[in-house]
Parts: structure tokens; C-alpha cells; sequence
């Protein structure tokens, strides 16, 4: 068996102990007929088979994967490690402290956009409120606008033949959206209804979800990687590995590729659904922009330093300018066992990407088409521009 047959088979047998640990699998299925049919392997041998696969894979795309692996097996075994270090050594960034001077020039900016009577927090509510989606129309607005940006997508990376999605709406998640890659090209995208969308996060729930996000990265690696190449190592997409760092990176990066094409075109799409985007939109997303790094300040609380729930739900009120609804949400993500470290993935993932593709669509196709490693990510953005 090859090493990169031993890698899928580790992280299905990994998948069996934590729900949702293995995002998506798309490899062999001999391999997980296998795995699904041996008896449950405990967590220490598993961490045993990972440090004998690293030794053997050295260092490398592949290492990294299954150092992120043996961590996480470490962790579930029982092992004593940090929230910092189980972080590091899954997805190869470490946590940074909180920055709350960043968060309060944040604020005092929304102050300026959003004026008026009432606090900050209720302001900020108001505003999106008045621009929240409703359920009936949701899918048929987010539908014309993923097939706007598909062509946007198009004129970046010719995208594979074949690929396709479906739109979904669920509820009782402790996400706002996710993208079930599916394999032979295809994804299943859904929105969590509990928790509200304006129309201007439709767009960027289309860009990153779909194109040229999730789904248009692991459909042009599962062509060009598998198919074409070989790279079976590619069939598998774990929760706990550096490869989500970069996923989430191209994800949330994905939108300023696409949109300032022609952002008017897409405000356009939201109205002719009877949907209300506010102009100051943009600046109000700009100025919030840092706060996007306060549910990593919450699992630093809440598993370094012990805070209660409660506590880290009254910090997300206070520098989020969340609702008590959406703090005890963003509490449930963090302290739910398959989530907990990958919090650190979109900010770090976003911080590392742009500061790697810094406006070139080359190096963006890169990210899309070939297995990176974050360790490079991190090498090319401490350099300076050239």
C-alpha cells in the first residue's frame, strides 16, 4: 500500500471517532469500504500509525497532512498538549493574542457609517436587519448570482467539464454555510436558516461556497490532481489538517477576485429578487473586517485560558457587537469537538492567501490548481512585493 493509500486510510479510520472530521472523501472506495468495515481502531494506535507514516513520508505536502492527523489523534487519545500547540501542529500557524485595540478602531468606525439612537451593537442589528433575506427568496437570488460569478470564474480558471452543484436550505447547525464536496465534480451547497442573511452576504456566500471558492477548488484538483495526475492523496478532505487553511483562505479571499469586475451587475441580480442592499455596504464590511478574528479570541478563552461560556459570550457582545443569539452560536462553534481549533483557519487562511496572491489571478489559479503548503503560504507573505 502506498503512502498515500495509508494517509486516506488513516483519516477514515480517524472520521469514525469524531462526526464530521472527514469533510468530504472522494479516493478509492475500496479504501473506505475497508475502513468502514473494520472494527473501531483506538486513538492511541492511530497516532502510533501516523508517527510511523511521517517518519516515512518526511517533510513535505503529505507530512503536514498527517502531522495535522497525529495531532489530532494525540488529542482524542488523551494525550496533554495546548489549545496553542494543538493548533499549531494541525494546521502549521500559531494562535495570536487578541487584539482589542483593532477592534475598538473598528468600532469607532461603524460609529461613524451607522449613526443614530441606541448602542453600537443595536445599531449594527438594525442595519442588517433591515436587509435580512427572506426564506423564500434566498435560494432563487443566491442561485443568478452563483451563475454570475461562475462566468467571473471562468475568466480566471477554465473550470472542469462536468462540474455541478445543488443548493440547499437546513436549520439547527453551528454554521452559517457549508459546502459538501461530493467528489465526481459535483458539491452540495446549504445555508443555515438560523442564522439571518442580508443580501449582500449572498454574495459573498456565493464566492466563497461555490466560485471561486470551495467548490471550484476541489473540483479543478479532483480533475487535475486525481484525474489526471494520479494524486490519490487528494480524495480526502480532513477537518484538522493544513489543507483547510488553505481552503479557507481561497474561500474567503475569493470574493475581491470576482466582484470588482463589475459589483454594480450583482447589486442588480439582488434587486430584480426585491432585495434591499444598502450603499454603505462595502465600507461597513471594510471597517468590520477585523473583528472577523474574535471567534478565535473565544476558543482561546474558552480552552487556554478557561473561561466559562458565558464569559466568552459576553465578550463576543461586546467586541463582535453580536446578538445574544449569535454569541451563543459562535460559543457552539468553537466548543463543538470537530470545530474547535479550525476557527483559526479563515483568518489565518485569509491573512496568508492575500498576502500570497496580492491581486495576481496567476497566483490564484495556483492556490486553486496545485497542493501548496502553508508553510510557503507564510514564506511569500513576510516577503516583501516585487
Amino acid at each position: 500500500m502506498t503512502p498515500a493509500e495509508r494517509y486516506l486510510l488513516l483519516g477514515l479510520r480517524l472520521g469514525r471517532h469524531v462526526d464530521g472530521l472527514v469533510d468530504a472523501y472522494y479516493g478509492p472506495p475500496e479504501l473506505k469500504e475497508q475502513a468502514d468495515a473494520e472494527p473501531l481502531a483506538d486513538t492511541a494506535t492511530l497516532a502510533a500509525d501516523a508517527d510511523s507514516l511521517l517518519a516515512e513520508v518526511g517533510d513535505g505536502w503529505l507530512g503536514d497532512q498527517v502531522l495535522g492527523l497525529r495531532t489530532y489523534a494525540g488529542v482524542l487519545a488523551g494525550e496533554t498538549i495546548s489549545y496553542s500547540d494543538e493548533v499549531e501542529r494541525c494546521y502549521g500557524v500559531r494562535p495570536t493574542p487578541p487584539t482589542p485595540e483593532a477592534y475598538a478602531e473598528a468600532h469607532e468606525r461603524l460609529d461613524e457609517l451607522l449613526p443614530g439612537e441606541g448602542s453600537l451593537a443595536e445599531r449594527r442589528e438594525a442595519f442588517r436587519q433591515s436587509q435580512v433575506v427572506p426564506a423564500e427568496r434566498m435560494l432563487p437570488a443566491l442561485g443568478e448570482i452563483v451563475a454570475e460569478l461562475r462566468a467571473r470564474t471562468e475568466a480566471i480558471v477554465s473550470l472542469p467539464e462536468g462540474e455541478a452543484l445543488e443548493l440547499e436550505q437546513v436549520s439547527d447547525e453551528p454554521w452559517w454555510a457549508f459546502n459538501y464536496y461530493l467528489g465526481d465534480l459535483r458539491s452540495r451547497v446549504v445555508v443555515n436558516t438560523d442564522s439571518p442573511t442580508t443580501a449582500a452576504d449572498l454574495i459573498e456566500l456565493a464566492a466563497h461556497e461555490v466560485y471561486p471558492g470551495h467548490h471550484t477548488e476541489h473540483a479543478l484538483k479532483e480533475q487535475l490532481l486525481i484525474r489526471d495526475r494520479g494524486l490519490v492523496e487528494e480524495g480526502i478532505q480532513l477537518v484538522p489538517t493544513p489543507q483547510a487553511v488553505l481552503s479557507e483562505g481561497i474561500a474567503e479571499a475569493a470574493r475581491e477576485l470576482v466582484e470588482p469586475a463589475d459589483p454594480e451587475a450583482l447589486v442588480a441580480i439582488l434587486r430584480r429578487h426585491g432585495l434591499h442592499v444598502d450603499e454603505r455596504v462595502p465600507a461597513v464590511r471594510d471597517a468590520a473586517r477585523a473583528l472577523g478574528r474574535i471567534g478565535l479570541d473565544l476558543a482561546l478563552m474558552i480552552h487556554e485560558d478557561g473561561a466559562s461560556a458565558d464569559e466568552a459570550e459576553a465578550y463576543a457582545q461586546q467586541w463582535s457587537l453580536s446578538t445574544p443569539t449569535h454569541a451563543k452560536q459562535s460559543v457552539r462553534f468553537v466548543t463543538d469537538p470537530t470545530w474547535r481549533a479550525y476557527v483559526i483557519t479563515y483568518t489565518a487562511g485569509e491573512e496568508l492567501v492575500r498576502g500570497y496572491v496580492r491581486g495576481d489571478p496567476d497566483r490564484f489559479r495556483r492556490l486553486l490548481t496545485e497542493h501548496v503548503r502553508v508553510a510557503d503560504l507564510v514564506a511569500a507573505a513576510a516577503a516583501p512585493p516585487a
